[in-house]
């Protein structure tokens, strides 16, 4: 991997970082105003031009990093894996977790470094290889990143993206390195306290909002977002903020339609947090094509600078890490500015059949963005079915779509291939052939049982690998031990025929 240059690391860094700053003080670790550094009294950094003066000063202050005891603190010297430990403990204010780690026969008790290290390793956020710690081997730039990620509960991407502001050298890392990722980390600690720093609209389903420190994940999650997060003239949230990969605390938050050039307020945790005006922005869609007999998907392409969220979040940044990548605060990657789609929870479109009366289909979850492909998927209404030969429009108060028409045709359901009981509340369905895509989801099975007893079983919504997925009974109903049941798709979803299952005694 090729590492940035000092001056486009502060860009890069401060990019990231974004409009946090403005609330939580200082962030880009990476200027020196010299004069403050040179109150610190380590005579190797008294000089103007030592990057890291300002994240080791700061360390000092706060104790967690010492001098030599002749003046010198250091600042280019590699570190070792004992000094790493130190640093991320005392920098994160870690809890001491002394205790004997297992597997490791070269951490001795009575070390400096003990408790440090042990704690890490404890903690899972530093390994042995071989039984062996090595305390005194440098640091490369890949295990800097794993273990501040870990300690910092924090996804790697975004850690390696902080490394590599700091010129984070791939074989070895600096002490004065260490600390400006150290000092960058602190701001990246979730508080319960965070305000909003800005808030600014992306495109009319979609707005970016900066805290200054990262949210909770009690405050992140689902319930108590929708509890926090207020807004007047009619604009709700309808999904978790999430987090954007490489920032500090910039938030990527879904809403319902905005209204161009309307005045918003948001209230957070009760409080007056902002003001900003709706963008009328519609997102540009592809085209649209049919799935099934009550389904069809609405697409867009990344190569049209069109990204589905879930590339650019922290919380994705691992199970979609072959197309993951970070944007700036401007949502540029590689000289390309992207739009963002925000979670397609409760969206709706239109779909007009030619000659016929509008109907509303609704957004099937999960299937946003599987298997590589940005193709969330719409459903018609219960009982309504698309009429082979009959041509379609699409069209929706959130989107442009190129090529919004599509004729329907008929469209061979889905064929079971078998079925196995799991437990005495789920089973597993394998079906003939790969769908390649979500189309298990919100869909339901009919259970027979040789008593003549009735079940219904409900997809697993993210449960399918490959052509197999997995259903959960519904009601607290169970699999009665011995007997057998009938398995059929509750509506025409799926075929099959003599498709049975039978809970071992």
């Amino acid at each position: 991997m090729n590492f940035v240059s000092s001056k486009m690391a502060a860009i890069v860094l401060a990019a990231a970082i974004g409009a946090s700053a403005m609330a939580a003080g200082p962030v880009n670790v990476l200027a020196s105003s010299g004069t403050q550094a040179s109150t610190a009294g380590f005579q190797d950094i008294n000089e103007a031009g030592v990057p890291s003066a300002d994240a080791i000063l700061t360390l000092v202050k706060q104790g967690a990093m010492n001098g030599y005891g002749n003046g010198l603190i250091k600042p280019n010297a590699v570190v070792s894996r004992a000094e790493l430990a130190k640093l991320v403990v005392t920098g994160l204010a870690l809890p001491i977790q002394a205790a004997q780690p297992e597997g490791v026969t070269d951490l001795e008790a009575d070390k400096w470094y003990y408790s440090y290290v042990a704690t890490l390793i404890n903690l899972g956020a530093m390994k042995a290889e071989d039984e062996r710690l090595k305390p005194n081997g440098p640091v490369t730039a890949a295990e800097l990143a794993d273990v501040v990620s870990k300690a910092l509960k924090r996804d790697a991407a975004s850690v390696k993206y902080w490394a590599q502001a700091v010129n984070a050298k791939p074989e070895s890392v600096t002490r004065g390195e260490l600390a400006q990722l150290i000092v960058t980390a602190q701001k990246a600690k979730p508080s319960v306290d965070a305000k909003v720093v800005q808030i600014k609209p992306l495109n009319t389903i979609t707005l970016e909002v900066t805290f200054s420190e990262p949210l909770t994940a009690e405050d992140a999650a689902l319930d108590e977002a929708l509890s926090n997060f207020s807004f007047n003239n009619g604009l709700a949230m309808l999904n978790v903020p999430q987090l954007k990969t490489g920032s500090i605390a910039t938030y990527i938050v879904p809403t319902t339609p905005q209204k161009a050039g309307t005045a918003y307020e948001l209230t957070y945790k009760g409080n007056a947090s902002g003001e900003f005006t709706g963008s009328g922005e519609k997102i540009e869609m592809s085209g649209v094509s049919q799935v099934s007999y009550d389904t069809f998907e609405v697409v867009s392409e990344l190569s049209n600078g069109i990204t589905d969220y879930g590339n650019v979040i922290a919380a994705y940044s691992v199970g979609r890490a072959a197309i993951a990548f970070i944007l700036d605060e401007n949502n540029n990657f590689n000289g390309r500015t992207y739009e963002i789609i925000s979670s397609m929870r409760s969206k709706q479109v239109t779909i007009t059949p030619e000659g016929g009366a509008p109907m509303t289909a609704t957004y099937v979850l999960f299937t946003q963005a599987t298997d590589g492909r940005q193709a969330p998927k719409f459903r018609l209404p219960e009982g309504s079915v698309l009429q082979p030969g009959v041509n379609y429009t699409v069209s929706s108060e959130w989107a442009n779509i190129k090529s919004s028409t599509f004729v329907a045709k008929e469209t061979a359901p889905l064929v079971i291939a078998s079925a196995k009981a799991i437990d005495e509340s789920s089973l597993e369905l394998t079906l003939k052939a790969d769908p390649k895509d979500e189309l298990f989801a919100v869909r339901s099975l009919e259970l027979t049982g040789s008593d003549g007893s009735k079940l219904t079983a409900a997809y697993k919504l993210t449960s399918r690998k490959g052509a197999t997925g997995i259903f959960e009974l519904t009601g607290g109903s169970k699999l009665t031990a011995g007997m057998t049941y009938e398995v059929k798709a509750a509506s025409a979803w799926a075929t099959g025929q003599d498709i049975t299952v039978t809970l071992a005694k």
